[in-house]
């Protein structure tokens, strides 16, 4: 049998009926965008991560733009701040910093949970440090006390990149409500994912909904009247009434994710594969990826293959080894290479069958 790394095909047809209805729906309405779909996903969304504002924009890397130029309108921010980022996320993460014309500062992670390393933190604070990005990478929560205390000690922003993170909680918080403000993404193969592309943004705080409201829109708040230079990045009505459909099981779905995940720990018994690290609590990790490490990846990959198993790596360059930020080549970034050349993603999603799950950790214990 093989195992796709992730049948996106059988993720939608697990609501198949709910969502050919809800397409339906809007179809037959008439009404394409910024309607009820949006309002009712925005306030549903909201609700479950506990906060305030929703506001649906067109994928998640426009969720982080919007946030930090909100920012800059509001005079928070200016161009040349610097923000906190971890070295080893995906490149989206720093694109919506300098996208801005802020600075990231690439900290390492901790190799043991891939999220920042709250004791590096510190030492990489300036005078120009307005805020830390936090990444929630792979769906594990960041351990945020010492973050916090921080970020109280010098004024700044906490901003979460929530892309892989949808219903982790911690300390009875959802990410999303961890800090000031946050990014989803929506992409499909997100543990709540759309039809296509999609994102928001979430926070607390009005001043900064109200600003993201209006710079996903043209920079308009009253048709034809632009306050600012915005651009065109709404949620399509159609994609934010599957977004609902799919919210109602969310949570069932990322327990499906940590079943696996607690199988995949209990039984792949390889002394040249590295388990991810037990998360702070059941809660905390949702488990977007299964991230294991070896040094010998590409033979362990050709293996699986082999064994029917797909797997994928994420991700194969660091940003600072990224040809658009040669500028950071010369960094001395010891943990994220190492991450970045040993990981890879094993198979896991709410519609893996025991049989599949039993098959990866056969054809792991195997190598």
């Amino acid at each position: 049998m093989n195992i796709p790394f992730l049948s996106l095909k059988d993720v939608t047809a697990a609501h198949g009926e709910e969502i050919q209805a809800a397409v339906k729906r809007v179809v037959d309405s008439g009404w394409y965008l910024q309607g009820e779909e949006n309002a009712r996903f925005e306030k549903n969304y909201a609700d479950y991560i506990g906060v305030k504002h929703c506001i649906g924009c067109a994928n998640g890397l426009d969720a982080l733009i919007w946030i930090f130029r909100a920012y800059l309108e509001l005079g928070i921010m200016q161009p040349g701040d610097e923000v906190i980022v971890p070295a080893n996320t995906y490149i989206a993460s720093i694109l919506a910093i300098t996208e801005n014309g802020c600075t990231p500062v690439l900290v390492e992670p901790d190799i043991c949970t891939y999220n920042i390393d709250p004791e590096r933190i510190e030492e990489r604070i300036t005078k120009r440090t307005k805020a830390i990005m936090v990444v929630h990478l792979y769906g594990r929560a960041v351990w945020m006390e010492k973050i916090k205390a921080l970020a109280s000690k010098y004024n700044l922003k906490i901003i979460e990149d929530s892309a892989q993170a949808h219903g982790a909680i911690y300390a009875g918080k959802r990410t999303g409500n961890l800090g000031d403000a946050s990014g989803f993404s929506f992409y499909p193969g997100k543990n709540l994912g759309a039809l296509g592309d999609g994102g928001c943004v979430v926070t607390n705080d009005p001043e900064l909904a109200q600003r993201v409201r209006v710079l996903r829109n043209y920079g308009s708040e009253i048709k034809y009247h632009n306050l600012y230079q915005g651009m065109n990045s709404r949620l399509d009505e159609i994609q934010a009434a599957i977004l609902d459909v799919k919210l109602k099981y969310l949570d069932q779905e990322n327990e499906k994710r940590r079943q696996i995940a607690d199988y995949y720990m209990e039984n792949i018994r390889n002394p040249n594969i590295v388990l991810p690290s037990k998360p702070e609590s059941h809660e905390s990790h949702v488990w977007h990826l299964f991230t294991i490490r070896s040094n010998e990846r590409a033979r362990l990959i050709d293996h699986l293959r082999k064994n029917g198993v797909e797997t994928l790596i994420h991700y194969p360059i660091p940003p600072h080894k990224q040809a658009c930020y040669c500028e950071y080549a010369e960094l001395e970034l010891l943990v994220t290479e190492n991450i970045h050349n040993t990981i890879l993603s094993l198979p896991i999603s709410p519609v893996m069958t025991s049989t599949e799950v039993e098959q990866v950790v056969k054809a792991c214990n195997g190598y």
